[in-house]
């Protein structure tokens, strides 16, 4: 490089980085957070974000460095992201809050996902608000062919010596165990949705009808309130429901009803809590949905191995259509009313 040119060029780069610095920063209205999509973003059999994009009209993109999929938008300020399955869904919404180019701090967040549902609670298609969500990935596990025979279940808690017994003093756990939502936030979105009919196919309406003996299981799809459990891992059967229902009273301290299981809300709920203490955004203004794709346990009787290789095939698409059905009025609403509601929470 010819010497003469270095000053005019470090010029060039100061003026364009004090440039990007004064760049009025984006300011998304609501973000939807997705987990995965299974093939293209459209046209084709839908994911969790395929809807979203395709009825909201996201047709603008942009790339988060650390992020795999590109997010998507609207001039309305609608976004919506994937965010990558299990753990490292937390570890991309990271990604999107530390990002310089993003004032957050008004954002509103819906995590809309597909989920296995506790057939005592609800049916196929159904779609929960979520109250609180826990955390089930900090745990000691044995092999069940190594427990007691006594024992429900081989999980259990961190300085506890059984299945049913409360964390101890040697509880070494990530704290915090539970996400608790903005309950009136939750209830704002659940008043205003609780009515919505929801999906149904002839596959799901025969399938429902399998859990005899579990009335809610074969009610027609219908929106509640109940708390979610997050692992890692694909758990099903009836062993584990019970600790999975155990486990959120036991950490919610009776509080908490445990409706539906799924893979991510525990890393996205600690990465809000984390943006949440940087100052980064508000985690009052996130809300949780998920749908029933599938239960957490075959019918009474049936095989466990068959139930969690096909369960979910015959729910996917009706769980993902009510994510879009119950979670867009409620994206409407926020954009409809931002003047108010960029500095007032709904049900405040």
């Amino acid at each position: 490089m010819h010497l003469s040119l270095r000053p005019a060029l470090f010029v060039l780069f100061s003026l364009l980085a004090l440039s990007l610095a004064r760049a009025e920063p984006t300011r998304p209205k609501v973000i939807i957070l997705t987990t995965f999509e299974a093939g293209a973003d459209t046209g084709d059999a839908a994911g969790e974000l395929q809807y979203w994009v395709e009825r909201e009209h996201l047709t603008k993109s942009l790339m988060i460095p650390g992020v795999e999929h590109p997010v998507l938008y609207n001039d309305d300020g609608v976004y919506a992201m994937v965010t990558g399955t299990c753990n490292r869904s937390g570890l991309a919404l990271m990604a999107l809050g530390l990002d310089p180019r993003f004032d957050l701090t008004k954002t509103y967040w819906l995590t809309a996902g597909i989920a296995g549902v506790d057939a005592d609670k609800a049916s196929v298609g159904s779609a929960a608000w979520v109250q609180r969500v826990v955390d089930g990935d900090n745990v000691h596990e044995i092999d069940g062919h190594d427990a007691p025979a006594d024992w429900p279940f081989s999980i259990f808690a961190y300085g506890s010596t059984g299945p049913l017994d409360p964390p101890g003093k040697r509880d070494w756990s990530q704290k915090p165990m539970v996400f608790e939502l903005n309950p009136k936030l939750v209830a704002w979105a659940f008043a205003l949705t609780k009515d919505i009919a929801l999906r149904e196919t002839p596959e799901t309406i025969e399938f429902r009808a399998t859990y005899t003996g579990q009335p809610n299981a074969q009610k027609p799809p219908f929106v509640l309130l109940g708390d979610t459990l997050g692992t890692a891992r694909y758990w099903h059967g009836p062993a584990l429901n019970a600790w999975a229902n155990n486990w959120v009273k036991m950490y919610t301290q009776g509080k908490g009803n445990f409706v539906m299981t799924q893979c991510e809300d525990q890393s996205i709920g600690y990465a809000m809590y984390m943006l949440g203490q940087a100052g980064r955004l508000d985690p009052r203004r996130h809300l949780v949905l998920r749908t029933a794709s599938n239960y957490s346990t075959p019918p009474r009787g049936g095989s466990v191995v068959d139930s969690v290789l096909s369960g979910e095939s015959t729910g996917t698409l009706v769980a993902a259509d009510a994510c879009w059905r119950i979670g867009a009025p409620v994206v409407h609403a926020l954009v409809k009313d931002w003047a108010k509601y960029q500095d007032v929470l709904p049900g405040d």
